[in-house]
């Protein structure tokens, strides 16, 4: 199941990384929020392997951002990820805690 998670992951990454990469489309916040809700949501599945999963989705907009225009800040966009990776992962941490 982590495999098919983790390519899952990989193809939304690529996903968001395509549709943030369009000459088009200019809304930085609309891909901030959508990675961020996304890592959250592979963090709460599986709170072992959050920084996997902030890896597998965040990853590709720096590596994009790095090779058309040498620019640094799109490593932001990795943090977003493992921030909302590690908040979902928090989260499930806390209602397991709860449940018990």
């Amino acid at each position: 199941m982590q495999k098919f998670l983790l390519g899952v992951a990989i193809a939304i990454g690529g996903l968001i990384t395509y549709v943030n990469a369009r000459p088009d489309f200019s809304d930085t916040a609309v891909t901030a929020v959508v990675l961020l809700v996304i890592a959250g949501i592979f963090g709460f599945l599986r709170p072992k392997f959050w920084w996997l999963f902030a890896l597998a989705l965040g990853i590709w907009i720096p590596i994009l951002g790095f090779f058309r225009t040498q620019n640094l800040f799109t490593l932001l966009a990795l943090v977003v990820a493992f921030v909302g990776a590690y908040g979902g992962s928090a989260l499930r941490t806390r209602l397991a805690a709860l449940k018990r």
